[in-house]
């Protein structure tokens, strides 16, 4: 057989132990922060029907699913073609027949379901998480508490060009609230980032915040309510190419010099952002809507005001448009400071997520954290505990195979106390077991050889001190305890 060179599909990577390590302190921190703000964890299937995922990102994004044709129970092209050309050479129904034979009539329904089943069994992996949880919603409506928090942490696949930094198949963690139009979901959304990013290690970071509602405030002042996706395309690059960048862009987009004097003060917000909402109060003071946007935000402010402080730099940001079309109300970005990396995390809130589904009315609300990008922050500011690339605590080290046995009891006391522990096999010298040890990062090493079985006294060595002390095996289960 001929050898095959191994490699792993473009866009998609293999984790060491040690980056695994640094990973699932990054998911378990963020799950932990979830619970314990009453977010319930599910899971939905890596593939979901295809009629579920198209039509729900644009033309754009659905060219990025990935489908399946899974062995046996694909699609058959030949097979569908040949329903379909039946279907459109039915025989039609003659003008002076009031009424189709029911025999075409039957027959014309029978190709068309033989379509619909055809089509229904194609497959493809999941996009993103909202769509499937959406369809998770309405399928489970009957069995779940509403306002239903849920979080999920599971993998996307993108039929995207890999580039650095944008994978084929990578993380989200998201939680959402469905069923609940409290802006206290809001505010706890920003009690969420806060947390969870400060007890990754970060204390200089920035949560932005605007409402979909203010945009359109002011893209109604200037009677441009048409143009609002324009507008906010064009404003929302104020950080990359400046005032002059975005006035050009807006006169480009058929904005008038009129309509700039009026933009300009509005995006260009100095102050608290108690300020900057009573700016906004008089800028927007003809728009009802906008208006109703600085309530928003108001309210939001109100309910953190009531919580202890954040670590976080809490800003409204007037040129934040993430997402326009699918939010409605609160928008959201995180940005770590001082590092040279996008948002690590935005959401927002979303009308009827489950229309889509036929279940109407369903208002919701979600945030999700970019665990890839964090990864890149946490590495670049050497903010990952010491402790994540440590699996094995202590290593028990044995000089023959008489030390071997009597080393297992030992081993199973350490792990019935929640120590992790290894034996390595008796047969190798000392030397190589110790280099086991400092390679695997294990802290403590114990060593078992004649002296050790006779005074029940075992050797006992800090790998990164060089200490060494005789103790009993109680004694050593202590140490860990």
């Amino acid at each position: 057989m001929a050898s095959i060179k191994p490699s792993v599909p473009k866009g998609t990577r293999d984790f060491s132990p040690a980056e695994m390590a640094k990973r699932n302190f990054i998911f378990d921190t963020i799950k932990s922060v979830f619970r314990k703000y009453g977010y319930q964890q599910i899971e939905t299937p890596s593939m979901e029907n295809l009629s579920t995922l198209t039509g729900k990102y644009g033309d754009e994004g659905d060219k990025l699913i990935f489908k399946i044709l899974d062995s046996g129970d694909f699609i058959n092209a030949k097979e569908y073609d040949k329903l379909v050309h039946e279907l459109d050479n039915l025989p039609k129904q003659p003008h002076n027949q009031p009424s189709i034979s029911n025999d075409i009539l039957n027959t014309a329904l029978d190709l068309r379901s033989r379509i619909r089943d055809l089509v229904g069994k194609e497959k493809a992996l999941r996009y993103d998480l909202t769509v499937p949880f959406a369809r998770y919603v309405v399928q489970h409506q009957n069995e779940i508490t509403f306002p239903f928090k849920r979080f999920q942490v599971q993998p996307v696949w993108r039929a995207d060009r890999p580039q650095k930094g944008r994978y084929r198949e990578f993380y989200q963690c998201d939680a959402d609230v469905v069923g609940s139009p409290s802006l206290l979901n809001e505010a706890e959304f920003v009690l969420i980032y806060d947390e969870a990013l400060s007890k990754l290690g970060l204390t200089d970071f920035s949560i932005k915040i605007n409402n979909r509602k203010i945009l359109s405030g002011i893209a109604q002042v200037v009677n441009k309510h048409d143009s609002i996706v324009d507008m906010t395309v064009a404003i929302d690059k104020l950080d990359k190419i400046g005032l002059d960048g975005v006035i050009k862009e807006l006169l480009e987009r058929g904005f008038t010099e009129t309509d700039i004097e009026k933009i300009k003060p509005i995006i260009l917000l100095e102050g608290s952002n108690e300020e900057k909402l009573a700016s906004l109060r008089k800028a927007l003071a003809d728009s009802e809507i906008g208006l109703l946007g600085c309530d928003e935000i108001e309210k939001v402010f109100t309910y953190l005001s009531a919580c202890k402080p954040l670590t976080a730099k809490l800003e409204l940001d007037i040129t934040l448009a993430r997402g326009l079309n699918y939010y409605t109300g609160a928008i959201f970005e995180v940005k770590a400071n001082g590092v040279a990396i996008g948002s690590i995390g935005g959401g927002g809130r979303y009308d009827d997520l489950t229309g889509m589904f036929g279940l109407k009315g369903l208002t919701g609300a979600g945030i999700s954290f970019g665990a890839d990008r964090i990864y890149d922050v946490l590495e670049e500011l050497n903010l990952f505990p010491a402790s994540t690339d440590q699996s094995t605590q202590v290593l028990i080290c044995c000089f023959d195979a008489d030390a071997e046995g009597y080393a297992l009891p030992l081993l199973q006391d350490l792990r019935a106390n929640n120590i992790n522990a290894e034996l390595y096999p008796a047969g190798t010298k000392i030397k190589k077991q110790m280099d086991y040890a400092n390679n695997k990062q294990i802290p403590y090493v114990v060593l078992i050889g004649t002296e050790e079985m006779q005074s029940g006294e075992l050797s006992f060595k800090n790998m990164q001190s060089g200490e060494q002390e005789k103790l009993t095996a109680g004694q050593i289960i202590a140490k860990f305890q």
